[in-house]
């Protein structure tokens, strides 16, 4: 048996052979990015890495030894490509895919749509955003809201998209891929859920709540231990529960809203702060049919799709690490009509001004099925 010393030793000068020609290959790959630029060719050639993936494995000795020639040469190759693209950046204007650079992004007079009626957390998000008294006006659905936006009723949309404790509001996610839009900024609202009946109400009268599908979800412990005979009824929107409770008018039903509601809509608070999580907060985008960014901005949000094969997702990923970006989220949803098969939302901190993110939005580009850049925008 070989003392581990002597192995390692000459473990150590193999490796500096490996550097040596990884250091020459990189070299080469240089060469290959400035001979695809002159001839306008793409730098992801898939065709030729499956041939030379096959024929370098052809002849591994074992499954595991298969396994990994494919694993290391594949990432080889993914870095020569990612070498690729920063040189191709480097030799042209900055893209900012889709996107205009603005110095500024007047706010006054504008015009902004939310989802619900008077008292909904969208309502909040928006004054929160925008100042108590910007020109607005509400809708029912959140497809409504993108409506008003492509038909210029509407500047900006105010939707929500995720809840620190129920999630994604997947809904909005599909949304932003239909419509045309960007997002140019957020909002995070704290989440405060009360129990909103008729002023001659008490508890024990209660046996149907109201409220939006992810409000009760976020108060299911407190519906499930403390109230398990309520009926729960989903509406569109938890102020529109509030409302609703108000206009029928039976003593039997109760709403599940913010505290302001009961002042909006003359009821009283049975029982308040109910959600489950006592730090629970809703994320709100705001959405333009305006393209633009700052300078100054520090999230990119984009979505896309991959071809649903072996390592996809993992060899898109590394561009973010190989670029130094700090990815902060990431979501699924089906692809209509393709089943099995799923989009990626996905964010990250950057600007699109940035080396970094140029590079990577760049192999995006060219490595995705579908690319689509949602926003780069400030917290």
């Amino acid at each position: 048996m070989k003392d581990l010393t002597q192995i390692r030793k000459e473990i150590d000068v193999i490796d500096s052979q490996i550097l040596a020609l990884y250091e020459k290959r990189l070299g080469l790959a240089e060469d290959v990015a400035n001979y695809k630029i002159a001839n306008h060719k793409a730098v992801f050639d898939k065709v030729r890495e499956e041939e030379k993936l096959n024929v370098l494995t052809a002849n591994c000795k074992d499954a595991f030894t298969k396994e990994g020639v494919e694993e290391l040469f594949s990432q080889i190759m993914s870095t020569s490509r990612k070498k690729q693209y920063q040189i191709m950046a480097s030799n042209k204007e900055p893209d900012y895919f889709g996107f205009t650079l603005s110095e500024d992004q007047p706010m006054q007079g504008k015009r902004v749509v939310f989802q619900g009626v008077a008292g909904a957390y969208s309502q909040a998000a928006m004054e929160e955003f925008f100042g108590p008294t910007p020109e607005s006006f509400h809708v029912d659905t959140w497809r409504d809201a993108m409506e008003a936006l492509k038909n210029q009723e509407a500047d900006y949309a105010v939707l929500p998209i995720e809840n620190s404790t129920a999630g994604a509001v997947t809904e909005n996610y599909d949304l932003l891929v239909e419509y045309d839009v960007a997002i140019i900024g957020e909002q995070i609202i704290r989440i405060n859920h009360a129990l909103l009946g008729l002023p001659e109400a008490s508890i024990s009268d209660i046996t149907c709540v109201y409220s939006h599908p992810q409000a009760l979800m976020q108060c299911d412990g407190y519906l499930r231990k403390e109230h398990p005979n309520f009926e729960t009824v989903a509406l569109a929107n938890t102020a529109m529960s509030a409302q609703k409770v108000r206009q029928d008018g039976l003593i039997h039903q109760a709403a599940i809203a913010g505290e302001i509601n009961a002042k909006l809509y003359g009821l009283q608070i049975l029982d308040s702060d109910i959600q489950d999580v006592k730090g629970n907060e809703t994320r709100f985008i705001i959405v333009s049919s305006n393209h633009t960014f700052h300078r100054n901005a520090g999230i990119v949000s984009l979505c896309f799709e991959l071809p649903h094969e072996k390592g996809s997702l993992y060899r898109i990923l590394s561009h973010f690490i190989f670029n130094g970006l700090n990815m902060t989220r990431i979501e699924s949803r089906p692809i209509p009509q393709k089943q099995w098969e799923y989009r990626f939302f996905l964010d990250f901190e950057g600007n699109l001004t940035q080396e970094g993110t140029q590079n990577a939005l760049i192999g995006l580009r060219e490595e995705t099925n579908f690319l689509r850049i949602l926003g780069n925008y400030s917290s």
